[in-house]
């Protein structure tokens, strides 16, 4: 357990040991953190499949809870899939609304300051039905909650890197299977010859210009419309595609060509799929990782616009013999 030393203690350890110091430093800045992560793990978390199995031995079901952003609800579908097929149990799910969030320098976010409300929960519940390992899917109003799935913001999990879809894995002592698709739609086949594309406002990798995608005239975008404004000033031919609900917007993925997008919601609808799909990665959050099947991601421009020619089928998908000038590259 952690122990604040004195003055005198900090100093002798400073001159005889910098190493330990350093590490002392490092525990008096995260002592918090720290006891969440000692009461987590040495506590009565159901975190292994045993104590999952222990917990909901009486009612043949578990209770969990996510009040996370969208995304962070699909990467937390691998894991449960897992916990449903390891121990038969029935997995009810139960999303937390209206939890603040928090976002650095000038990054915005569909919902403002809030990671889920009731009209983003309303979108999600079709598609989270849809799915054969849940039981049930409501918005938590009083129920007894098993696994409480928040708990990795507060255990100590770098959220900035790593992959989002391990997350709950580590809260729940099970190993995703990542590579085997996590969500199920039915392909909407009026999309099937079509590339589906998602830019959010966040996490968008400054280096990379998408305005060569304007020669492809299959091309569909699907977001919130400050989003389709801002693509649409580099693609102007690109079509906007509102939905009703996000088990359409799945479909509409399941059914496509190729997805392109970046490291939001619609991607993770992409990567659960397993459909083609290309990622665009941020390069200072670093957190989503592209696994198994038709899994494509890039850093650069040439690799971008190769990736596209292979996954279009273009039939010259020679080095493109394109001269950008980097001081008029799109910061969308």
């Amino acid at each position: 357990m952690f122990k604040r030393k004195s003055l005198f203690a900090r100093l002798w350890l400073k001159h005889t040991d910098k190493l330990k110091y350093k590490e002392y430093k490092w525990a008096l800045a995260n002592q918090q953190l720290i006891k969440s992560t000692i009461a987590f793990d040495f506590g009565e978390h159901p975190n292994t499949i045993q104590k999952i199995k222990a917990h909901a031995l009486s009612n043949k079901s578990i209770n969990v809870k996510h009040s996370g952003n969208a995304g962070d609800i699909i990467y937390a579908l691998p894991s449960l899939k897992r916990i449903n097929e390891l121990t038969g149990l029935e997995i009810n799910l139960y999303l937390k609304l209206d939890q603040p969030m928090e976002l650095f320098g000038e990054m915005t976010h569909p919902l403002g300051s809030v990671m889920l409300n009731k009209k983003m929960a309303h979108m999600l519940l079709p598609l989270l039905q849809a799915q054969t390992y849940i039981h049930t899917c409501k918005i938590l109003k009083q129920e007894d909650i098993d696994i409480d799935l928040d708990l990795f913001r507060e255990i100590g999990i770098p959220l900035d890197r790593g992959n989002i879809a391990r997350w709950c894995g580590y809260i729940t002592g099970v190993t995703p299977e990542l590579y085997k698709p996590w969500l199920y739609a039915e392909p909407d086949a009026a999309y099937a010859n079509t590339i589906v594309l998602a830019r959010s406002e966040r996490y968008h990798n400054y280096f990379v210009d998408h305005s060569f995608l304007s020669k492809y005239d299959n091309l569909i975008f699907i977001g919130v419309l400050s989003e389709y404004k801002k693509i649409k000033k580099h693609i102007p031919n690109i079509h906007w595609v509102q939905v009703d609900d996000f088990l359409q917007l799945a479909r509409i993925i399941a059914g496509c060509k190729f997805f392109i997008g970046n490291q939001s919601f619609p991607f993770s609808v992409a990567e659960g799929l397993k459909v083609p799909r290309i990622l665009e990665t941020c390069y200072n959050v670093t957190n989503v990782v592209p696994e198994g099947k038709n899994a494509h991601e890039f850093y650069f421009q040439e690799h971008f616009e190769s990736l596209v020619r292979e996954l279009n089928g273009d039939k010259n998908n020679s080095v493109a013999q394109h001269h950008y000038d980097h001081s008029k590259l799109s910061i969308l």
